[in-house]
Parts: C-alpha cells; structure tokens; sequence
C-alpha cells in the first residue's frame, strides 16, 4: 500500500526534516522540557510505572531519537521501522545496538505479537483518516501486550495545515481511536501535556491487551 503521504515523508520534504530534528537523548530531554515544562524523561517514568518492558518496536522512527532516548533510559531490546530511506541510513551513524529497518505502518515486517511494547511518537498525526485503522491494526497486531502513543490531541478529528501543506496532518484522541477498533485494550494511563507557549495539546496514552 503507498499513499500520497508515504511519497510525501519519502521525499525532499521528508529529508529536511531529517535533517532539522537530529537530537541526542539530554537535547531531547531539554526539548521537551521547553515544550511542555516535562522533561521525555519524566514522562517515560510516568506511562511505564510498573510495567515490566523487555522489547519495544518504534513505528515510523525516523533516525532513532526516541530509541537512543530510551535506550538511555536502560532499555534495550529496541527495534524501529521508518519509510524513509534517507533516514534509515542516517540512523546508522547515529545510533549503536538498535535495529532501524525500513518499513511501513501499513505492513510491518514482524510476525504477530512480536514485541512488549509497540509506539509511535508524533507518526499517527500524518496519516489520512481515511486509512488510520489499517496502521492501527499493524500495530495492533505485532503488539503482545501493550500500545504506547505519542500524539496530537483533539477531542474530534481535526485537519491542519502542516508548513503550507494541506493534507499532511491531523489530530484527534488516537486513544479513543484504538480503545474503538479493539474491544480488548484497555487504558492504562494517559496524560496530556499543553505546550506552554501555545493552546496546543499533546496526549501521551498507555494501552494493554486484556488477556
């Protein structure tokens, strides 16, 4: 399946944004500390509060900084897949002992139940309405217990122009979105962070399949 949005994040605009968003895990850390007065770090500590985490697949993670984040955070384990060829190749010169491949969120390369943990981070936003339940299904599916997310927050679906671009973003409660589709996930934590310069909010969400 290709999408007007894959070929989009495939090319030039995809690689500058490559190019601007290379941050190491303490950056990182300072970023988010900036953004919402939460450093990544605390909210890590927050949605994983005594879960037991052995191996977490990032979908659509770029050249890995939320992997690095994680990884020195003392997890390991760590596998991400990204659309971007570009970016697949940066991440080589960036990261050590994570497994970035290329791969889309429509048929991700791992068989069924596969990893502890299954995320996206600021991914679900750019996907079409009209085509989110087949990448919510991938992740679904290759989860064995728990779907972590990282997105845009509205209470409804809601389109916005992304640096001139109409059709390229969206935010709505992609919690509500997967608690929906899959009867047998339940919400384990959640938090939304408002932007402390802007209105804009952002909700971090914990998920678990119900055995």
């Amino acid at each position: 399946m290709i999408t007007e949005e894959m070929e989009f994040w495939k090319g030039k605009f995809g690689e500058e944004y490559t190019e601007r968003s290379i941050f190491s895990p303490e950056e990182l850390d300072a970023f988010y500390q900036d953004q919402y007065g939460v450093s990544r770090t605390d909210m890590i500590t927050f949605i994983f509060n005594n879960t037991s985490i052995n191996s977490v697949l990032e979908v659509g993670c770029n050249i890995g900084n939320q992997l690095n984040h994680l990884q020195s955070n003392g997890y390991n384990n760590l596998y991400g897949i990204e659309l971007q060829s570009y970016a697949v190749e940066k991440s080589k010169e960036l990261t050590r002992g994570i497994n970035i491949i290329q791969g889309s969120a429509f048929d991700i390369p791992f068989r069924n139940s596969y990893f502890d943990v299954v995320y996206t981070s600021g991914v679900l936003i750019h996907i079409s309405p009209k085509d989110i339940n087949q990448a919510l299904t991938e992740i679904y599916r290759t989860s064995n217990r728990y779907i972590w997310g990282f997105e845009y927050f509205s209470e409804q679906y809601e389109e916005i122009n992304y640096r001139g671009h109409k059709g390229k973003l969206w935010k709505t409660n992609f919690a509500e979105l997967y608690l929906k589709l899959f009867p047998d996930l339940k919400l384990v934590r959640e938090n939304r962070y408002k932007y402390l310069k802007e209105d804009n909010v952002d909700q971090m969400f914990l998920l678990e399949k119900v055995k």
